[in-house]
């Protein structure tokens, strides 16, 4: 079989059986077809043909065109996870990227919001009654409040929220379902903002934009940005930034780092230890600023 055939039966494996999130399939499959391309200027029809000089050749290609070191190692997993597949399926004997590492990736410390900041945008938000406003408060409630991903509040419904025992039914990466709590306040919000929807079934989005439409990613990050712009100097301004905060304000107040996990619904707990060393760095910055012996 062609090479072009493999990739897009392995991305037809993503999809359906692995049940690989919608954005890892696309990132794949624009990073598989930037291989292939490569591969086809070197008349290499054959996926016996790949071999370990073929990949670090690639690696040097990439290299030239000034690629980050984390869009490198997001390739090179891709091919690796192509050429695993083949192994498996009879197409190939061995993985010729077997022997070959991802670059090493220095991990940034994500930036968070000060609780503070964080207020203040709760008291402009509470200032305006109109049914936009609660309804950009009731999205920064909960992605705050549950610590939630951009694309799981998007895909939050009616009946995904308990409003009665303060639970919200989440559907994460991977299609995995977990159950995160929801405070008081950000319940009171979305209670606010329910008021103003005409229809409330239970298969009806919870949060709809103005004219009527699902919430989505794109409408959210311009609100949060718009926000944050209001109260926050940091560089980055995503949603994101919520629930870096939200993780990091819980461990600064003595939250367990398994809770937390549980919380984000990450896999690894090293995933979630990044925020141990946020909460580590502010108190350093705290003691450098205001301990005399500093």
């Amino acid at each position: 079989m062609l090479i072009d055939g493999i990739i897009t039966n392995y991305l037809t494996e993503l999809e359906s059986l692995k049940r690989s999130s919608i954005n890892t399939v696309s990132s794949y499959q624009i990073d598989l077809n930037q291989f292939y391309n490569f591969l086809n200027d070197r008349e290499i029809e054959s996926i016996k043909l790949i071999t370990e000089k073929t990949l670090r050749n690639y690696l040097l290609f990439l290299n030239e065109q000034e690629l980050s070191v984390t869009s490198i190692s997001r390739k090179l997993s891709a091919i690796r996870g192509l050429l695993n597949y083949a192994q498996r399926n009879g197409y190939i004997e061995s993985n010729p990227a077997s022997r070959i590492k991802n670059p090493k990736i220095k991990r940034k410390l994500p930036e968070v919001l000060s609780v503070d900041s964080y207020l203040k945008i709760h008291t402009l938000l509470g200032e305006d009654k109109s049914g936009s406003s609660l309804l950009i408060r009731a999205v920064f409630e909960v992605l705050y409040g549950s610590a939630l991903r951009i694309s799981e509040i998007c895909q939050l419904d009616f009946k995904d929220i308990d409003l009665e025992n303060n639970t919200i039914r989440v559907l994460g990466k991977g299609n995995k379902e977990r159950i995160v709590p929801i405070g008081s306040k950000p319940i009171e919000s979305v209670k606010q903002y329910i008021l103003t929807r005409k229809e409330s079934h239970k298969t009806s989005p919870l949060f709809i934009t103005p004219s009527g439409k699902r919430i989505y990613p794109r409408f959210i990050q311009r609100k949060v940005k718009e926000n944050l712009e209001r109260v926050t100097d940091i560089w980055k301004k995503s949603p994101h930034v919520l629930r870096h905060s939200a993780a990091t304000h819980m461990l600064d107040r003595g939250a367990d780092l398994l809770s937390v996990s549980e919380l984000l619904g990450h896999e690894n707990l090293s995933t979630t230890q990044i925020y141990t060393h946020v909460s580590v760095e502010r108190l350093k910055s705290t003691y450098k600023k205001a301990h005399p012996k500093s």
